[in-house]
């Protein structure tokens, strides 16, 4: 466990060593000095045991060893079993022709393997985990030997959350960060998403970038499962640093945050260690952040012969990526142009309108209402294209503006009033949460 996860021990063990300290710090100011103490020797003579019994003893003892491994589509029973260090004909055999066996383990992918076996590597016992669901369950399949041969059955088991905490630094891109880190990549996309009205994580990642998080995983017998809700998180962009937590109120919030009196909690969402919500009126990117989609940079138009991020910004990506709306607002154009091929245009407050061209497909339709992060399209080559990709715009009062800009200056929701007190003991845990991870990141480095 020491080896799997380094950083949380490491979190774990400085709040320990600080507690620590102070509490030796107290008792030894209250100890008398140890050269005032009386000292008297005491000799006496210990008799060995007999070797030969105990290594009789050792003999008959029985050892059992634990590996874990994570299945994989093309496995058989004897790959997977060879994997765990088991050799064991018997088992092999039994996994082949046990139909739950053949069901719900072989050829199945990516389930959590735990096995339990002798010093000779036979088997004792195999438990594979898989299906979390979102009502905190699981399945397990057993597999143990016993006096009469192998048996197998299907359990439910129970869930359990735990918090971990992880750190890197972008040296290529933020999935290459998260992969050192060992981070699920669910983790990564909501660390992407929470700061989405501030970077722009196509386009403004830099090398020397870096990240704390502290995130939810639900475990089965103690192994991860999935990955649960990010708790805070620290993303430093070319030198500026943005923090997060989330946060639900207990009272339900109105229009413009104010506090209502229904008893209903608010639904949550992520806030700065300030109390502003990092809701913004419009996201910096129309593409949801992901492994594939990461992969891509600003585009060189081939047919104009220039750069178009001052009429724009280019995202190539595959064919099909989902494009959204950067904010609320109404669909005032669907359909085709001459050169922008099938585009949607948005209206949204304050004349302001988006512009999301080259489309292979279009989701919505005018008049239509749409809200921040909705599908209105997907990635194509319509139009004055020569590859996939999307072409974005954002337009005050008819004239382009700078998208990333415009995200950063949207107006944000404070947190209640009435919700305060509670906010700043969530925050200032938080604030602690993410020192500890950036202390990991600094000790990792040295």
């Amino acid at each position: 466990m020491i080896q799997q996860h380094p950083k949380r021990l490491v979190a774990m063990l400085v709040a320990l060593l600080v507690g620590g300290a102070g509490g030796a710090f107290a008792v030894a100011s209250l100890a008398p000095d140890a050269s005032d103490l009386p000292v008297r020797q005491l000799l006496e003579a210990v008799e060995p045991l007999p070797l030969l019994p105990q290594a009789q003893a050792l003999e008959f003892h029985d050892f059992r060893l634990f590996r874990s491994e994570t299945t994989r589509s093309t496995d058989s029973a004897d790959s997977l079993l060879g994997r765990l260090g088991i050799n064991d004909t018997a088992a092999a055999a039994f996994i082949r022709a046990d139909g739950l066996a053949r069901q719900v383990l072989l050829g199945r992918g990516g389930r959590n393997v735990t096995v339990e076996a002798g010093d000779d590597n036979t088997l004792f016992k195999l438990s594979a985990r898989w299906n979390a669901d979102d009502e905190g369950h699981f399945k397990r399949l057993v597999i143990e030997r016993s006096a009469q041969g192998f048996k197998s059955r299907v359990e439910t088991g129970s869930l359990t959350a735990s918090t971990r905490l992880a750190s890197g630094t972008i040296q290529s891109s933020l999935f290459a960060a998260t992969d050192e880190a060992k981070i699920p990549d669910a983790v990564a996309v909501q660390l992407a998403e929470i700061f989405a009205g501030d970077v722009d994580f196509h386009r403004s990642l830099r090398k020397g970038d870096r990240f704390s998080v502290v995130y939810e995983t639900l475990e089965g017998d103690g192994e991860p499962m999935r990955s649960g809700r990010v708790l805070s998180a620290e993303f430093v962009n070319r030198g500026k640093t943005y923090q997060a937590v989330w946060f639900q109120s207990p009272m339900a919030t109105g229009d413009g945050g104010t506090a209502t009196a229904t008893g209903t909690p608010s639904k949550g969402g992520y806030y700065t260690l300030d109390g502003q919500s990092l809701r913004r009126a419009y996201l910096a990117s129309p593409m949801e952040f992901s492994r594939v989609s990461s992969t891509f940079k600003m585009r060189f138009h081939p047919i104009l012969q220039k750069w178009r991020a001052h009429l724009g910004v280019d995202y190539a990506a595959p064919t099909g990526t989902a494009v959204r709306s950067v904010g609320d607002g109404v669909v005032e154009f669907a359909g085709v142009q001459n050169g922008f091929g099938n585009v949607v245009m948005v209206k949204h407050r304050n004349n302001h309108s988006t512009v999301y061209a080259h489309l292979s497909r279009i989701s919505v339709r005018k008049g239509q209402n749409v809200s921040q992060g909705q599908n209105v399209g997907a990635v194509g080559a319509t139009g004055w294209a020569t590859g996939p990709h999307l072409h974005f715009e954002f337009r005050v009062n008819g004239a382009h503006q700078d998208p990333l800009t415009l995200a950063k200056n949207s107006e944000t929701i404070p947190v209640p009033a009435a919700a305060k007190p509670q906010f700043e003991r969530t925050a200032s845990f938080a604030k602690l949460q993410l020192g500890a991870a950036a202390t990991v990141l600094h000790s990792s480095a040295q």
